[in-house]
């Protein structure tokens, strides 16, 4: 591929804008980001905090641990964090660097501070409105469509942003149609890693950091330590262990940031993880690593594309297929072996639901990997699943759009059913 060609651009701005440093679980940390900003834009430390937040956004906040807030859970504690000492400026960091002094002050500040939270009810799935108060002055903040896409800003009824809503999450960002398993293949290949060395650089780092963590310490269900202990210490269980390790730690409130991929750290860590230990195991070098993680990046983020950022479709299934494209790079595989992979993979795991983040989404992840890993194996030894095979057609794009289809469309309904059984 041409490095001045149109794809070849667009996928660098697409790795640039999607691989970036986030600390926390995105919902919760997008409503701390919200309450940040208006706490700065009232100008005051609130008294009264109102969030309306989107169904998906609740599920996703609901069971999972807020960094540096002693374990707390909740929309209430996120907004509080975020008005109480969260940095509007650190985008998906904005809690990252909490002093002693304010996580010493937060229960104090949460029971003297009036928190109404209430559903959106709104059209998009992803949708925060943050209004604070304090005295006679108010300051409301909304995001819709990405977790920092802020749309709206008001003061005391004085508009100060009104950006257009639009159906396509940001007019002003790379064009994401471009995307076709083929034509990432042939980026990988041709890449100048000079392009790509420091987002990767960044995501391998940070994401062994994580999952590195989550096997020390206890968190969660711990499935990282279980899946090593029960199963061996095989790469195709270290994979699998590192990876749901990475969650263990990331919903369960560790404070280390990860990588991101499609708004979501634990698909960055499935993405990542497998196709780092797989390198280790195979002794591949750098260069070679850099190439599979452009695979398994852009292919979860080809599939992603098609879904949305939050759905009833768990998206661990889409980075496990990316995991397993990456690893069938790594051990030679070529582009038929690929999309194979990917195909496969999804024929097996495409109907596992998102009910939410939490514990539970470790060992999601570990599913998801192993399916990425048989989808390779499978077709290493001359298996593979065919179009007409349920969901899947003939072709790995028609593939990928009936999966997208399933997630955006098909399981519309079926989001709606998981968030009622949430929070009834």
């Amino acid at each position: 591929m041409q490095r001045n060609s149109l794809t070849y651009q667009s996928y660098l701005k697409i790795l640039t804008r999607e691989l970036v440093p986030a600390m926390g679980c995105i919902e919760p940390i997008a409503i701390a980001y919200c309450a940040a900003k208006a706490r700065v834009v009232l100008g005051a430390l609130p008294n009264h905090i109102e969030v309306k937040a989107s169904g998906n956004i609740i599920k996703n906040v609901k069971s999972v641990v807020v960094p540096n807030t002693g374990g707390r859970r909740g929309i209430a504690v996120a907004a509080a964090l975020g008005a109480l000492a969260g940095d509007a400026t650190n985008g998906l960091e904005v809690i990252a660097d909490i002093s002693v002094e304010a996580k010493t002050n937060l229960g104090e500040y949460l029971e003297n501070t009036k928190i109404i939270t209430s559903s959106a009810n709104s059209d998009h799935l992803l949708d925060i409105t943050v209004t604070v108060y304090r005295d006679n002055s108010w300051a409301k903040v909304r995001t819709v469509n990405e977790h920092t896409n802020i749309v709206l800003i008001e003061k005391d009824g004085k508009v100060l942003k009104n950006k257009e809503i639009l159906d396509v999450e940001d007019t002003d960002c790379p064009d994401y149609t471009l995307l076709t398993v083929k034509d990432i293949y042939d980026f990988a290949e041709t890449a100048f890693i000079q392009d790509v060395k420091s987002i990767l650089d960044r995501q391998i780092t940070l994401n062994t950091a994580i999952s590195n963590e989550g096997l020390k310490k206890d968190y969660g269900a711990n499935i990282g330590k279980v899946i090593l202990k029960v199963y061996g210490d095989n790469v195709k269980v270290r994979a699998r262990a590192m990876a749901a390790a990475g969650s263990d730690a990331r919903m369960n409130g560790c404070e280390l940031a990860v990588v991101i991929n499609s708004g979501s750290g634990n698909q960055g860590i499935t993405a990542s993880i497998p196709v780092i230990e797989y390198a280790k195991e195979l002794k591949a070098d750098k260069e070679k690593l850099y190439r599979a993680l452009l695979i398994s990046n852009l292919v979860t983020l080809h599939q992603k594309t098609g879904i949305g950022r939050l759905s009833a479709y768990c998206g661990a299934v889409s980075a496990g297929a990316g995991a397993g494209a990456g690893i069938a790079y790594l051990c030679g595989g070529d582009y038929e072996t690929i999309i194979h992979t990917i195909v496969n993979t999804l024929a097996v795991t495409s109907g596992i639901i998102c009910d939410g983040a939490k514990s539970s989404c470790a060992a999601k992840i570990a599913v998801a990997v192993d399916a990425g890993i048989i989808g390779y194996e499978m077709y290493k030894n001359g298996q593979q699943f065919y179009g007409g095979d349920g969901v899947i057609l003939k072709g790995v794009e028609n593939t990928i759009k009936n999966i997208g289809r399933l997630g955006r469309v098909g399981m519309y309904e079926t989001d709606k059913e998981i968030i009622r059984m949430m929070t009834e």
